[in-house]
């Protein structure tokens, strides 16, 4: 639920009550972004409108963001623990040869403390990069490329972006990066380990139905359920790179 149940929080202390759907709708994008995507999608600005009796301002973006950092941090601790075959695969990927790299669209308070939480369970990437640390945040390509920066990583074309959100994938396209979409155990699923392996089977095949299609139509070169799918996935890129292909 972290940031998710962070940003129904917020809203539910202004008074206009939000879904988890609208609340992950604008997901990967700088949080500050992510609540000015939220206040102006068409229903959740009518009930904003009809709760205030005036459409929401800059100044309540601001105000509502101001409050979302320190939330988020204290949330993290119950809402940090990390995706089932994170440390595995990419302990996989370094035999491959490959560097990891993190980019996210939380800011640098959030990310420090991130940083120690993935790293008291195994993942620790060779470089992160926050979202204020690029002049703008996804879709944008900014943070794909300082990642390479940090990485000393090149060409463009053997980067390999994997995310869970439409945001993201178009972050890794605008970067001309092959892309992997993550569907059952990210943002449009949107359970936990322990929910899916309860959730009615005809449940987890409608969320996961439309995460794929969300995550296709998005452009993504590849899509798969887990991030346990990527290194297979990557030696197809290897073996499409040395028969000449590009993103």
């Amino acid at each position: 639920m972290c940031p998710a149940g962070t940003f129904m929080e917020l809203f539910l202390e202004e008074g206009v009550p939000v879904t988890s759907d609208e609340a992950r709708a604008p997901m990967g994008i700088h949080k500050r972004a992510h609540i000015g995507k939220m206040v102006e999608a068409e229903g959740l600005r009518a009930r904003w409108c009809e709760a205030k009796g005036a459409p929401p301002s800059p100044d309540d973006v601001d105000r509502m963001y101001a409050k979302f950092v320190p939330k988020n941090i204290a949330a993290l601790h119950n809402y940090s623990s990390l995706i089932d075959g994170t440390v595995e695969t990419v302990s996989q990927l370094r035999e491959m040869g490959i560097k990891i790299g993190s980019c996210t669209g939380y800011p640098s308070p959030i990310v420090e403390e991130l940083k120690v939480l993935a790293a008291a369970q195994g993942y620790i990437p060779d470089a992160y990069v926050a979202a204020d640390e690029v002049p703008q945040a996804r879709p944008m390509p900014y943070m794909v490329w300082l990642n390479a920066i940090r990485l000393d990583a090149s060409p463009v074309e053997a980067l390999v972006k994997v995310d869970d959100s439409v945001d993201g994938i178009r972050e890794g396209l605008a970067a001309g990066c092959w892309t992997i979409a993550i569907a059952k155990t990210g943002n449009y699923v949107a359970a936990t380990q322990q929910e899916l392996d309860t959730m009615a089977k005809d449940d987890l095949e409608r969320r996961l139905s439309r995460a794929y299609e969300l995550l296709q139509d998005a452009g993504s070169h590849y899509v798969v359920d887990s991030v346990r799918n990527v290194p297979a996935v990557v030696r197809d890129i290897n073996r499409r790179l040395a028969a000449g292909e590009r993103p």
